[in-house]
């Protein structure tokens, strides 16, 4: 029996993994569990721009109805968009359909609880233990006027405009600043440009012509380059690129170049700290992050801590903790005064917010530190065999540690990929042993 749920939500290929009939039989279980502790009897809906969004919205629309809940649509919004309003609506749980980076021809489903956070591996176990359950599913159908509703409203989007706007300091304006900014024809292509242009930027928007097919598409945060050539072109002090479902934030400095989601944390964190805003003076970063991050921040008073990958595991580690900063080199930023998952649009103002008071380059700020070398890659695989139980692999990691070389090797929660992660101060080291690393897991793993 293959697992539904996967490192964000349930993702697959609409039509195959994530058909009708599944999306419409998940919602009947995500229904049936979040009964239990309901309050409201609602349950919001939101999408990015994906044109399987419209079969998908439908059919969780069709099941949550035949459980009893109520529905509220609220079109395309962000990711956090949908934490926020869940618990702004007081609604019983939040959905948001989207397959966030991915290319248009997958699609997912990511569930939130009534407080706005994502579900835990336990929530998800108990919804996916309910897919399976035909008798619990029958018997929860409901008919007559137990049968619920559905209502799409359109005037949400204000309120979560207001929200982001608040995480702006009061005292600082975007006026005279130029931005560029590339919403990926996705999510967030009405929201950013709105609340740029209120703040007072003088603000250029790309890829903002959603079609159902182009999300992603050579564009955002997963493809920056065209952004950092607008950015150059049009003399702009900054550009920010955003992925599909606006949880993911790519920043572009003045001269057209990406900075670096390590750095990106590394500077965040010390402007929170400066401003008396940073919990415990502490950050949580994943194992993927640079070693020169920890470096950096250990030596400006800050402890980092570190978890596995995936921004609900940087979650985890706020509440273990008590923490509020943290993320992914990604470029999934949490700052949790204000959101409760990954916000691209609250980020991307904690920049500003910190360019505007040093007044700095992004260029100069941005780049706090060096990074040591680091090289990944994916490998397409087969067969996702536990790594513990290769031949050999134990020996492997262990050679490798032996010469001071960070590493990293972990399945793909989405995709038949395996991803590898060499770090070290030897360059040239990295590549010959990331050729031998590749050629010995290519052998294993695809026979």
């Amino acid at each position: 029996m293959d697992k539904l749920f996967g490192t964000d939500g349930v993702r697959g290929k609409a039509g195959k993994k994530l058909d009708a009939f599944t999306a419409m039989r998940l919602a009947m279980a995500a229904g049936i569990y979040f009964r239990k502790n309901s309050k409201t009897n609602k349950i919001i809906v939101g999408k990015d721009t994906r044109r399987s969004g419209y079969m998908i919205e439908n059919a969780i629309v069709s099941g949550l109805t035949a459980v009893g809940y109520d529905v509220r649509q609220i079109g395309p919004m962000p990711t956090p968009a949908i934490a926020f309003l869940t618990e702004d609506m007081r609604c019983d749980a939040g959905i948001m359909i989207s397959a966030s980076h991915n290319p248009y021809f997958d699609n997912g489903v990511k569930f939130f609880d009534a407080f706005g956070n994502k579900l835990g591996e336990i929530d998800e176990a108990k919804i996916e233990e309910i897919y399976h359950d035909e008798a619990l599913i029958r018997e929860s159908l409901q008919t007559e006027l137990g049968i619920g509703t559905s209502k799409r409203i359109d005037d949400v989007i204000g309120r979560y405009i207001v929200h982001i706007k608040n995480s702006f300091p009061k005292h600082l304006t975007l006026s005279g600043v130029r931005v560029v900014l590339d919403v990926a024809n996705g999510a967030a292509y009405k929201v950013a440009p709105t609340i740029f242009k209120e703040l007072g930027a003088d603000t250029i928007v790309i890829n903002d012509e959603p079609n159902g097919s182009n999300i992603n598409l050579n564009c955002g945060a997963l493809h920056p380059a065209l952004l950092g050539e607008q950015v150059l072109k049009l003399r702009a002090d900054i550009g920010f690129a955003f992925d599909g479902d606006a949880d993911r934030l790519v920043v572009v400095d003045e001269k057209g170049e990406v900075v670096h989601g390590d750095k990106l944390l590394g500077a965040l964190s010390l402007y929170l700290k400066e401003n008396d805003k940073l919990q415990k003076n502490g950050a949580v970063a994943t194992v993927m992050s640079n070693q020169a991050l920890e470096d950096y921040l250990n030596k400006n008073g800050i402890e980092l801590y570190r978890c596995n990958v995936g921004d609900k595991y940087v979650l985890e580690s706020f509440k273990e903790e008590g923490l509020n900063f943290g993320g992914e080199q990604s470029g999934h930023i949490i700052l949790s005064d204000f959101a409760k998952t990954g916000d691209a649009l609250v980020a991307s103002l904690a920049v500003m917010a910190h360019l505007l008071t040093k007044k700095q380059k992004v260029s100069q700020l941005f780049n706090p530190f060096e990074l040591y070398p680091q090289l990944q890659s994916n490998l397409k695989i087969s067969n996702k065999i536990p790594l513990e139980e290769i031949a050999g692999y134990s020996e492997l990691v262990s050679s490798l540690k032996a010469l001071h070389v960070r590493v990293l090797i972990r399945y793909s929660g989405t995709e038949n990929l395996l991803r590898i992660l060499l770090e070290g101060k030897d360059e040239r080291l990295l590549t010959q042993k990331m050729e031998e690393v590749e050629e010995f897991l290519k052998k294993a793993l695809n026979g």
